[in-house]
């Protein structure tokens, strides 16, 4: 009964998690057809820079709150959760407080940067979202730590259907919209969101009286780290649209996000395997040693690389055609960006599955050293290339940035795990006729049973 439970546990939050991803794929793909549509070119360059860096701040926020609240309530005991509850909203009040006066700060530095002084009104009044969606984070946290996700994959269904929606009514009733409306409807999204969420986590939402510092202090040391990779990731993906938009224009910047948004869908791979990597190679750290770890670090990368490479040659043989698809004639010069950056997106396994492996072998800081040096070096050389070629230097430090990248790691997994490249190649190469005898060759001997009982 007990292995029931447990298989019918992994199975409901495996298939309610693909769905998530699924559903925010499909709206992400939906809205970026459709948005590019209705926005001229100069104002989805502007909406570019303007949702790259808000949504820095946001992951300022949840890095460091999102695995703290979850790790800590997961496992204490019932007299403990309202202090954690508690705890988790000072904390979250304590950060949205910080991330909206520091939005204050940086709106006019910013908005005077790209020259784009339209965009200061849209900075100001995407304050209410910072407010909301941090209570809607905390409700999804306390119901993940529940080991309950129905509430989160509704909320976030529901969140990015909301924007979808309007920029579709938009393009289908050929309506004008502005940035600060789009801004207004995704006030409306988090408020609807976070109400179903209440719903949700309302029998688990038990307060304490009080500020609770050693919870606080508990919770703000353990993500502190998680929080410091996960800015100076983004960072070190969003600091070359900055850059654009401020040598160059928001056109510049909208130009490459439409081919960061095309790359990032074959990106997918890299994101679920991590998430299967992380909990497995935790556990086998503790059970079978540093052994099993340099197979999955090895083993995963493979995988991966199997299922990109294919994606990655049809992509650049077809890179017109799926512009054209994906926006129309007006990005035609996303074009040769795009080629450039599916060079890189061969070494982000590497990348991602590093920082994944050392994290669950307690090299925490390791990954964070790594990633705000790299995020460092990618600025510099970011301002120093789009200075000297124009827009192709954004794409070209990327590459670059990822190189060096990926050398650095290689020799720290190579001195910590004994990692052997060879062996993700050799991985790779036998995925396929792998997947082949487990998934296919069964299928098609099924169907030629059916076939002949017909």
């Amino acid at each position: 009964m007990e292995g029931e439970k447990k298989s019918n546990y992994w199975l409901k939050s495996g298939i309610l998690n693909v769905l998530q991803n699924m559903s925010g794929m499909l709206f992400g793909i939906g809205s970026l057809f459709f948005l590019i549509r209705v926005l001229s070119k100069e104002e989805y360059g502007v909406w570019v820079l303007f949702t790259g860096t808000v949504t820095i701040l946001n992951v300022f926020r949840d890095g460091l709150l999102r695995s703290a609240v979850i790790k800590f309530l997961s496992g204490a005991s019932e007299d403990d959760k309202p202090k954690i509850i508690t705890s988790s909203f000072t904390l979250d009040g304590l950060l949205t407080t910080g991330i909206i006066i520091a939005n204050f700060f940086f709106a006019h530095i910013l908005t005077s940067f790209w020259h784009t002084p339209e965009l200061l009104p849209v900075f100001y009044l995407y304050n209410i979202v910072y407010i909301l969606s941090g209570v809607l984070t905390q409700f999804n946290c306390i119901e993940q730590a529940h080991l309950q996700f129905d509430g989160i994959f509704v909320t976030n269904t529901v969140n990015q259907s909301v924007f979808f929606l309007v920029v579709l009514i938009c393009f289908i009733f050929k309506i004008n919209i502005t940035l600060f409306q789009l801004v207004v409807f995704q006030i409306v999204g988090n408020a609807i969101s976070a109400f179903i969420a209440y719903f949700y986590v309302r029998s688990h939402l038990h307060f304490a009286k009080g500020y609770h510092k050693e919870w606080v202090k508990k919770m703000f040391n353990y993500g502190k780290y998680a929080f410091g990779t996960s800015v100076s990731s983004i960072l070190s993906g969003t600091v070359d649209q900055w850059m654009l938009g401020g040598l160059i224009s928001p056109i510049a910047s909208g130009a490459f996000n439409l081919a960061v948004r095309i790359v990032n869908l074959i990106d997918v791979p890299s994101n679920a395997v991590a998430t299967i990597v992380f909990p497995q190679s935790a556990k086998r750290i503790e059970t079978e040693g540093r052994t099993a770890i340099k197979y999955l670090y090895e083993r995963s990368v493979g995988v991966i690389l199997a299922m990109l490479v294919p994606s990655v040659i049809l992509i650049y043989i077809f890179s017109d055609l799926i512009i054209y698809i994906a926006a129309g004639n007006k990005y035609a010069d996303a074009v040769p960006l795009l080629r450039v950056m599916l060079f890189y997106i061969l070494l982000i396994p590497y990348g991602r599955q590093f920082g994944v492996i050392l994290d669950s072998i307690g090299k925490t800081k390791t990954t964070f050293y790594m990633v705000v040096f790299i995020a460092s070096f990618n600025l510099g050389l970011n301002y120093i290339l789009i200075s000297q070629i124009g827009i192709m230097g954004a794409p070209y430090a990327t590459l670059i940035s990822n190189i060096v990248g990926f050398i650095i790691a290689q020799y720290i997994l190579k001195k910590e795990l004994n990692v052997s490249i060879w062996n993700t190649f050799v991985y790779a190469y036998y995925f396929y006729p792998e997947f082949y005898g487990k998934f296919v060759k069964p299928q098609l001997i099924r169907f030629k049973i059916i076939k002949g009982q017909s």
